[in-house]
């Protein structure tokens, strides 16, 4: 434990297992899940910008998610990559406050960004006729700005508070990147008023986003429930379907982990959700958007009819 007058220079990050064995193997699975999201997010994002049948505001919304993405996965897997093939499990005062500022930074603004998707399926399916007037592409690169813009602007909020806490104690983080829950454990005094940041961040940033995608739903169902026909009832659901499954997944683990009070802290358990919404979920999301769409299924057979022509 290294530390320079009683502060600390260094964290150590434990990971999963001290096992070499599952170490082993987590590398090998680690660095398949990295490799595919990599691919499947690079690819969506280049189908979006080259084929003009994905040139439109829905697409544009899903290009910046899997921007979101592939850089919110780059901020975690590399670390997880190096702790499971080294000795040297270190990571420095100044790297942990980058990944931290940049993990929340990144968090945020996708959750900014899936209620401005929200909000579009809500304009779409209630009134498609005026669905471009309504949703006019200055007004969607506005929602994308801003939700960039809070999304770092709340995680620098949310990092000079942590790191300004006092890590008196252990400087070992049982877990495979720097997060809250972790931290908080290693500060010496966690003040009140950091307790009433993380409230306002938590509601600012996860509860009112999923406020105001519950109410896009609410209106999106009484929209579809006024379509008298079935087939326009399902086509309707079907353009809202990959949207609603995203939030499902990254919202629910978001929710499991800030939202619970210290007490119900579990480590193994919420490692695993940790996992989840940090490295799983951005493999998924080209898979949720590719495989329902087909509008993205034929692009892709065209990109790849033509490299096979290439070739």
């Amino acid at each position: 434990m290294k530390r320079d007058n009683h502060t600390v220079i260094e964290f150590i990050l434990v990971g999963f297992t001290t096992d070499p064995v599952l170490q082993l193997i987590l590398f090998v699975v680690f660095l398949c899940v990295y490799s595919v999201t990599v691919v499947g997010n690079t690819t969506l994002i280049t189908l979006i910008c080259n084929d003009s049948r994905l040139q439109t505001l829905m697409y544009f919304f899903i290009g910046n998610l899997s921007f979101l993405d592939l850089w919110y996965s780059s901020v975690y897997t590399p670390k997880i990559l190096v702790t499971c093939i080294s000795e040297d499990k270190s990571i420095s005062f100044a790297g942990c406050t980058a990944q931290f500022f940049f993990s929340a930074g990144l968090a945020y603004s996708e959750c900014y960004l899936l209620a401005a998707m929200a909000y579009d399926r809500y304009v779409a399916v209630s009134n498609p006729l005026l669905y471009i007037q309504a949703m006019s592409k200055k007004l969607c690169i506005c929602l994308v700005i801003y939700s960039y813009t809070g999304g770092f602007i709340n995680a620098i909020i949310l990092t000079s508070n942590t790191f300004t806490l006092e890590f008196c104690g252990d400087n070992v983080i049982d877990d495979f990147f720097c997060d809250v829950p972790p931290l908080v454990k290693l500060a010496c005094d966690v003040r009140e008023s950091y307790q009433e940041v993380l409230f306002f961040l938590l509601a600012s940033n996860v509860i009112a986003p999923t406020v105001l995608i519950l109410a896009s739903y609410l209106f999106i169902i009484a929209a579809i429930l006024r379509i008298r026909s079935a087939q326009g009832r399902l086509k309707a659901f079907s353009t809202c379907s990959s949207h609603l499954i995203s939030v499902i997944l990254y919202y629910g683990s978001i929710l499991y982990i800030y939202s619970r009070p210290s007490s119900s802290y579990s480590l193994e358990r919420d490692k695993l959700v940790s996992t989840f919404y940090t490295v799983i979920f951005p493999m998924l999301n080209p898979m949720i958007y590719s495989l329902r769409n087909k509008d993205v299924k034929q692009a892709l057979n065209k990109l790849f009819k033509l490299m096979q022509s290439e070739i």
